[in-house]
């Protein structure tokens, strides 16, 4: 019998887990597969790992790791591919965002053999604020015109893939990592299942507004080089600009003589290549970090506690 390996990263959803763990196991106990609960405690702050702790006791199929700090969910996510043992990887998040209903319609397409993962896409944004929306579609028409990935608008961490991607997914092991830009890098045949957006069955949100913005960029930062083109142009456009801006500066002196006069033209100009060249500095510094961060080669993650000896503790 065929087995799915369940990620679950979780950060302070203490009050989710029960939930989450009773709906996803009255789902998959209807397929006709085994299976395997992987929840990733991201250094969370409240009762979080002793939910984990107490499934476990109750359910040999569940394995909770727990983290030395909070590393983020990409490097929960990280860990969960470096531990799972299943023929088939899903990614869910433990606040029933992802509905455990799409399971079965998951698994029968891949069964099909026409796709290798089976990836979801919300429809809709109800219930988000307006702005967030808007930036949201932004940063895929972006991302998805500068950069070689291919990221569906609306396209969330919820999957479930053959082990062939998952393998190929774990063989990426930037440091800097941005997990819906490498789905959509690696390839493979996907097959994209929309559904309307869900509430969260308890708790808030852990990703405030910059914080998504925060993460967008550091998408655009990992999967295009857009912004050091864009840098690049704007310095040669703004050289020939302060060419051209010369050679009428001296014509006007010639024809009509006005030595004193455009004081606060040049103050202006001086203040705004100066905001260009600080914003591009910036841009380069950005690329820069990315690289610091690569070449110190640290682990993604540092599992403190686990109920299963034979895991990837360090990776």
């Amino acid at each position: 019998m065929k087995t799915i390996s369940l990620i679950i990263p979780c950060y302070n959803e203490e009050e989710s887990i029960p939930l989450f763990y009773a709906e996803v196991t009255r789902v998959l106990k209807t397929m006709p597969v085994d299976y395997e609960l992987l929840f990733i405690d991201d250094g969370s702050r409240d009762g979080t790992k002793a939910a984990l702790k107490a499934l476990a006791e109750q359910d040999s199929r569940v394995t909770y790791l727990s983290f030395s700090r909070n590393f983020g969910k990409e490097s929960a996510m990280y860990a969960g591919f470096a531990n799972a043992g299943g023929d088939y990887v899903a990614v869910m998040d433990a606040d029933l965002q992802h509905p455990p209903a799409l399971l079965p319609e998951m698994y029968a397409a891949l069964q099909s053999g026409e796709y290798d993962s089976v990836a979801t896409r919300r429809i809709d944004r109800k219930g988000e604020p307006p702005i967030r929306s808007w930036f949201a579609r932004q940063f895929y028409k972006l991302i998805n015109r500068f950069s070689d990935s291919d990221i569906v608008d609306g396209a969330q961490d919820f999957r479930l893939m053959k082990r062939d991607m998952v393998d190929a997914i774990l063989a990426m092991s930037e440091y800097n990592r941005f997990s819906k830009g490498l789905f959509g890098w690696v390839g493979f045949r996907t097959k994209w299942l929309p559904h309307e957006n869900t509430a969260r069955v308890a708790g808030e949100s852990k990703w405030s507004f910059w914080k998504l913005l925060c993460y967008a960029f550091d998408g655009i930062i990992s999967f295009t080089q857009a912004p050091l083109n864009i840098a690049s142009w704007l310095g040669g456009i703004m050289t020939m600009f302060s060419f051209l801006y010369l050679a009428f500066i001296i014509i006007k002196y010639l024809a009509v003589g006005d030595p004193v006069a455009g004081w606060p033209t040049i103050i202006c100009l001086i203040l705004f290549i100066g905001g260009i060249q600080l914003s591009m500095l910036g841009i380069i510094g950005q690329y820069l970090a990315k690289t610091y961060l690569e070449v110190k080669k640290r682990p993604h993650f540092i599992i403190a506690e686990s109920n299963r000896e034979d895991i990837r503790r360090i990776g």
